[in-house]
């Protein structure tokens, strides 16, 4: 690796509530058409539920809901953002719903300022820094920081698990 590679970040940008919300693309395993999500009982509002992705089940993390910012209705533009987070030391892939991706966008480690410490919708320790990218304000998030909560780390776990069990109960009650 040159140091001018540690001076570039590569970002994903995506709309969250028409906000323009940006996470590192090494983090990013792919982006996919938003798909029916099936639901997972006692899981908080902004976990969604869980899909099945090539035979691996995905916990869906809605982080509108989570960050508290307005929600809306699944578009044509919706779509989910599949991470890897480390979730007991051991990746986990998780995703995220977006209301649209945009693109992939390169700043340098010197256009990226810290986030205000004021107005901010969203807990300040989840995000990295802002950066200007033609009339967006990019807010580059810090995934291992969201994902390293409690809260969403026994979420995750949940959704893992809870799948097989709901389909056990589904075939008791499609047996009656």
């Amino acid at each position: 690796m040159t140091d001018a590679t540690l001076e570039r970040m590569q970002i994903l940008s995506f709309i969250l509530d028409e906000d323009c919300f940006g996470a590192e693309i090494s983090a990013i395993q792919e982006v996919i058409e938003y798909r029916r999500v099936t639901s997972v009982p006692r899981t908080p509002d902004f976990m969604l539920g869980v899909i099945n992705l090539r035979g691996q089940v995905i916990p869906v993390v809605d982080l509108r809901s989570y960050f508290g910012l307005n929600l809306r209705e699944i578009t044509v533009d919706s779509c989910i953002i599949i991470i890897e987070v480390m979730l007991e030391g051991e990746p986990c892939a998780v995703g995220l719903l977006a209301d649209q991706v945009k693109e992939v966008v390169e700043f340098g480690v010197d256009e990226i300022k810290p986030a205000p410490k004021l107005g901010n919708k969203i807990n300040a320790r989840f995000i990295y820094g802002v950066a200007q990218h033609e009339e967006d304000l990019v807010i580059l998030l810090w995934l291992s920081r969201i994902f390293s909560s409690d809260e969403l780390q026994d979420v995750i776990e949940a959704g893992a698990t809870e799948p097989d069990q709901g389909e056990a109960q589904m075939t008791e009650e499609g047996a009656d």
